[in-house]
């Protein structure tokens, strides 16, 4: 399969086949570093990364497997595990406590060991929205917190979570390098020429790296599979956000009509209880009749 069925300039960071072209080789490291930079410390922290394997065991037969989009450690040895979560799971959460374990686990060492740990970071980019009690909280950054003094317990493991559909700023808003990225993430797979914002050179690197033209024909197959992936998946997720959205409208419709006939019954055996009142019948027998308590016929 060719481009045939692509019609985008630059590729979509949210298929599997993007987000690692940008983010996972080393050819395009710096892009992670800048990246990483612009998220977690706002300023060139990290010089550089070492790219580990990303695919996980356990330490026992039992224990589950895990496969990490990207996973790199800086010079001083800490560990990134940076995750493109494309739709929101029950446990999403869980997930990234569970991927935690693995690069604090791996840190043991054999022999005399006092158990100083170097910092963890877990990011999380999100095509999804988990948090609708404020639509402008996207930046999640979550650490350990003693909940009596407010203070943070313990600073070296770190969770990330980036809303990105909450982001929306236009180019002409673009203060920070993390806006930048966030913008890229957002809007690559639709802008048809690069923005004035992102003139610089790492920004250069990635416009390079993302331009589907330069493709070669295995890395269109590539992709194009990758792509075809990800929007069967969206057409899956919106489908059973609609027909979700059509059930819950009719249920609604439903109970609205089951109040009604309700109200009405209701209605209709307060209305005979008046009369048979008016005509001397006696409460209990009223009461048997309608369907009433005979409080509510003494009140008549």
């Amino acid at each position: 399969m060719g481009a045939e069925g692509i019609q985008d300039k630059y590729v979509n960071p949210y298929t599997d086949f993007g987000f690692k072209l940008l983010f996972g080789t080393t050819m395009n490291k710096e892009l992670l570093i800048s990246f990483l930079n612009a998220l977690l410390f706002k300023e060139e922290v990290i010089k550089d990364v070492t790219y580990l394997n990303a695919e996980h065991l356990g330490t026992q037969e039992y224990d589950r497997r895990a496969v990490f989009d990207v996973y790199c450690e800086n010079e001083k040895g800490e560990k990134f595990l940076v995750e493109m979560q494309r739709g929101e799971q029950q446990f999403f959460k869980d997930r990234s406590v569970f991927y935690s374990t693995f690069p604090i686990r791996e840190q043991g060492k054999r022999g005399e060991w006092d158990y100083e740990l170097k910092a963890v970071y877990v990011v999380g980019i999100l095509n999804f929205s988990f948090d609708n009690s404020d639509a402008e909280y996207f930046h999640h950054e979550v650490k350990l917190v003693d909940l009596y003094t407010h203070k943070i317990f313990y600073d070296k493991l770190t969770f990330v979570y980036l809303e990105m559909p909450k982001f929306n700023k236009s180019e002409d808003e673009l203060d920070s390098m993390f806006d930048k990225w966030l913008f890229v993430l957002r809007n690559l797979a639709s802008l048809l020429e690069r923005p004035r914002a992102l003139q610089n050179r790492v920004f250069d690197r990635l416009f390079e790296t993302a331009e589907i033209a330069k493709f070669t024909q295995t890395e269109l197959s590539e992709y194009w599979d990758s792509l075809k992936n990800f929007r069967d998946w969206y057409s899956v997720i919106s489908t059973a956000e609609k027909k979700g959205r059509e059930e819950g409208r009719e249920e609604g419709r439903e109970e609205g009509r089951k109040e009604g006939r309700e109200e009405g019954v209701r209605e209709a055996n307060l209305n005979n209880a008046r009369n048979l009142k008016q005509l001397g019948v006696a409460i209990d027998v009223i009461s048997q009749a309608t369907g009433l308590s005979e409080e509510e016929i003494e009140k008549l």
